[in-house]
């Protein structure tokens, strides 16, 4: 595995931690962000639950899985194209390139553990 993949995937790794702890604590940012696009604030415990299993699975895939690591970084990408969508339909964008970058992470890991593989 070239080093770039594993720096590439070590950043996605830690936005999904850092998002994943912020829904957990139900940061206002993170609730305010929810609400403008529709999502209740019942799901936030969910989508961390969803975030999480992206990032032990990206985590296997860098230590010697790399089938599970790109599954778990496809999953993110799916997760983060509804976000892109959420925030399309609710017509707010003045925050959409947070879930943006999270995407093409999530798609450039998806990528390199595929070349890795």
């Amino acid at each position: 595995m070239s080093i770039i993949t594993i720096i590439v995937v070590s950043i996605t790794i830690v936005l999904n931690v850092v998002i994943v702890v912020g829904d957990i604590m139900r940061a206002k940012f993170v609730v305010a962000n929810s609400r403008e696009v529709g999502v209740p604030d019942s799901w936030l415990p969910i989508l961390a639950l969803l975030k999480g299993a992206g990032v032990a699975g990206l985590i296997v895939g860098v230590l010697g899985l790399p089938l599970i690591g790109i599954a778990a970084a496809l999953g993110l990408s799916l997760f983060y194209l509804s976000a892109l969508i959420a925030h399309l339909r609710a017509r707010v964008f003045h925050s959409i390139a947070f879930p943006a970058l999270f995407f093409a992470f999530s798609v450039a890991s998806c990528a390199l553990l595929w070349a890795a593989a």
